[in-house]
């Protein structure tokens, strides 16, 4: 087999960079860091942009040349990944990216796109149960009192007991049933084809197909959102849906802003049907200034950081050695991106 270009547009730490690079001597990777934005925090892959003609340029020539590429390149050169000559596939440093490789026409492209779905399993689940404890022990409360100096004693509540719903018990939804069974909640999880799935395999008490996701609205203390923005999830949780929560239910999050409406979401925490909810992700991102979500005192916003960890380049890293070897080898790639299912 002949060398292999591997072009890495994202920033990556040195060693890294060695590391793939180890992974086979057959490889030719190629990472031009004046070329790729400073990371502002840990594991920060925002995709660089070709700012100048220079820039440009030699963005061009080398996508021209990969082919294999380490996240998705420049975003205003997007549109042009289907047609580089020599690409063959794209390694993907985020899980949800089906609705941009529909966008910019890589769905109906030759190029292979795999996903770093499971990398960030453990940062959302982990999210999840931070923002329950912080509803359940009062943490809201305590940080308001705490700016007024006030001293009143309240009653916090349990985990354990309480009934969770998670809509897309994915590998994210998994590890967020995981942990909450050791602390003894009941879990109610819904996916989409649940037919050979068991429940208990999945850390569930129930298993439901998402068609069937109003039959647990009802008993449900937590809803925690982990499924794909697809058009069949695209506003999931509508104006109905919220209304047929359980009163003083909360929400949480982690899948994309488009999976609700937000608008009856605000009247929902407004109007005291929702006790609050928990937000890592938005319609509109930022969340703009003049949201309401921003100065409601019973919402948690979290700018879409609750998947990024420091630990996170490291393990993409150790997926796409994974799958580069198989690549080389000719064998099935891992966390291929459906192109009709969108994840």
């Amino acid at each position: 087999m002949k060398n292999v270009r591997i072009v890495i547009t994202t920033a990556l730490e040195d060693h890294l960079v060695e590391a793939i690079a180890r992974t086979d001597p057959r490889l030719d990777v190629v990472y031009e860091a004046a070329l790729i934005p400073a990371p502002r925090y840990p594991a920060d892959h925002t995709l660089p942009v070709a700012e100048t003609p220079e820039q440009r340029a030699r963005w061009q020539e080398l996508l021209q040349g990969a082919e294999v590429l380490f996240d998705f390149g420049p975003r205003n050169m997007a549109e042009q990944l289907g047609t580089w000559p020599n690409l063959r596939w794209i390694q993907a440093t985020s899980a949800g990216v089906g609705q941009f490789a529909a966008r910019v026409g890589l769905t109906q492209s030759r190029v292979i796109v795999t996903t770093a779905s499971g990398v960030h399993a453990r940062p959302l689940a982990e999210f999840v149960l931070m923002a329950m404890l912080m509803f359940n022990k009062g943490a809201l409360r305590m940080a308001a009192d705490q700016r007024a100096h006030r001293w009143e004693r309240y009653a916090g509540r349990e985990i354990a007991g309480q009934v969770v719903g998670i809509v897309g018990v994915g590998r994210i939804g998994r590890e967020v049933a995981r942990l909450l069974r050791g602390l003894d909640a009941r879990v109610v999880g819904t996916v989409r084809a649940p037919e050979g799935r068991r429940a208990d395999d999945l850390y569930l008490d129930r298993l439901l197909p998402t068609e069937r996701v109003d039959e647990m609205l009802g008993e449900l203390d937590y809803l925690v959102l982990a499924c794909p923005h697809t058009p069949q999830t695209h506003n999931l949780l509508s104006a109905e849906r919220l209304a047929a929560l359980k009163p003083d239910a909360v929400l949480i999050n982690i899948a994309r802003g488009q999976v609700v409406d937000e608008a009856a979401l605000i009247d929902a925490l407004r109007d005291g049907h929702l006790r609050g909810a928990a937000l890592d992700v938005f319609r509109e991102e930022p969340l703009p200034p003049e949201s309401p979500l921003w100065d409601m005192p019973n919402v948690i916003i979290c700018p879409h950081s609750a998947s990024t960890a420091d630990s996170e380049n490291a393990k993409i890293v150790d997926l796409f050695r994974d799958n580069l070897r198989r690549y080389l080898n000719g064998e099935p790639l891992r966390n291929v991106l459906d192109s009709d299912l969108l994840y």
